[in-house]
Parts: structure tokens; C-alpha cells; sequence
């Protein structure tokens, strides 16, 4: 699957009947542990900003308060985020690659670019083993991110 094909759709949901909703799906980002406070909000919400655009299914309605002022629709189902060390990261990269699971990366690189070109060229200019990861988002079904996130702990 390439990084536009869709992952299968979540369980529908049972409104009004107060069961709690399941889905089969997971979205989950992986930060390396030794980011400061600022880098990992950063990195997560660059991480999961193109996931709506390639995969409708995960945005749910636009929202409004009781005074009738609308805002925008977010994700549907939680965005779970963990940590590990470098290695975690490597690993898990090369998991996700294998099997061809939706992702997005950050690289070490894009602290000191400014723009959406200059993200993309610094990341087009290291080979795939070389990438100094700092994080990965994975989209896709429960099992295979959690095999991906293996040896990953739920960030604190």
C-alpha cells in the first residue's frame, strides 16, 4: 500500500446507544525520546496534518458549541503517541516500510528548514537508511501499527 491507498475503514459507529466506539483502525505517532518539549508538539502536528487529506475516512463532523458558531471537523478516533529511542525509531521505520503502511516522517533536518520545499528537498537528499528519524506517524489497521510501535512505550 503506498502512502495514498486508503488503510481499512473504522467500525461504524452506534449512536445513541451509549456503547463505547471501537475502531480497527489506529493512528499513532513515535517521537524519539530526547526531543524537547516544543519539538515534540511540533513534530506530532506536522506528523498527522496530512492524514485527513489521504484518508477522509479518519475526519469526523464539523463541531458546534451551543451558541451555533461553528469550527472545523478533527479526527474521529485518538491520536496515540509514543516515545522510544533512536534505534525504536529505525526499527520502526523499517517495520512500517515492510509493510507498506501509511506513514509520515520527520527528520532531524527539518528543525533548521522554514518551508514546505525545503522540508521535502531535505528529506529527498538522504537515503533511506541514513534518515536521522525524530518521528513517524503510522495510519492503518490496529494490529499491523501495533507491530510497527513494538518496543515503543506510550508517551508520559
Amino acid at each position: 500500500m503506498s502512502t495514498h491507498e486508503a488503510a481499512p475503514e473504522a467500525a461504524p459507529e452506534a449512536p445513541g446507544t451509549g456503547a463505547p466506539v471501537r475502531f480497527d483502525t489506529k493512528i499513532a505517532v513515535l517521537l524519539r525520546g530526547d526531543l524537547e518539549t516544543w519539538q515534540r508538539l511540533n513534530v506530532t502536528a506536522f506528523l498527522v496534518s496530512g492524514l485527513g487529506s489521504q484518508f477522509p475516512e479518519v475526519i469526523g463532523e464539523p463541531y458546534e458549541d451551543a451558541g451555533a458558531v461553528g469550527y472545523l471537523p478533527m479526527f474521529r478516533q485518538p491520536v496515540l503517541v509514543f516515545e522510544g529511542t533512536k534505534e525504536t525509531l529505525t526499527k520502526a521505520h523499517a517495520r512500517v516500510l515492510s509493510r507498506a503502511l501509511p506513514r509520515a516522517l520527520f527528520t532531524s533536518d527539518l528543525f533548521t528548514t522554514g518551508n514546505d520545499r525545503d522540508n521535502r528537498a531535505a528529506v529527498r537528499a538522504v537515503p533511506t537508511a541514513d534518515l536521522d528519524l525524530v518521528g513517524l506517524a503510522v495510519y492503518g489497521p490496529k494490529n499491523a501499527v501495533d507491530k510497527v510501535l513494538k518496543g515503543a512505550r506510550m508517551h508520559p
